[in-house]
C-alpha cells in the first residue's frame, strides 16, 4: 500500500522538458534614418525618441506644404494693368 502512494515513479514526463529556452530579444535594431537624424542634427536631437519627433515633424511639415501649393497655388491671374498714358504703343 505504501508503494501506491509513492509519488516518484507515477510521476510524467515530456520529451525534451529539460531544455531551456534562450531569451531572444525582440527590440528592432535602430532604424538607418533615425541614426541619421541623430548624426546630422548638430547635437540637438540626443536620443531615438527625439529623432522620431524630428521626422514626424518633418513629414506633418511637408504635407502642409504640398497641399498649400495644390490648393492654394492656382488662384486667380494676376490683374492686367492697363499701358501708361505716356507710353507709346
Amino acid at each position: 500500500m505504501s508503494h501506491a502512494l509513492d509519488d516518484s515513479s507515477s510521476r510524467i514526463k515530456f520529451e525534451g522538458e529539460e531544455f531551456q529556452r534562450s531569451r531572444q530579444s525582440f527590440q528592432t535594431p535602430t532604424p538607418k534614418i533615425v541614426e541619421w537624424v541623430i548624426k546630422y542634427s548638430g547635437g540637438y536631437v540626443k536620443d531615438e525618441q527625439q529623432a522620431n519627433y524630428v521626422l514626424i515633424g518633418f513629414v506633418a511639415l511637408a504635407i502642409i506644404v504640398s497641399l498649400f501649393l495644390f490648393f492654394g497655388g492656382g488662384g486667380a491671374p494676376a490683374p492686367k494693368i492697363p499701358p501708361s498714358p505716356f507710353e507709346s504703343p
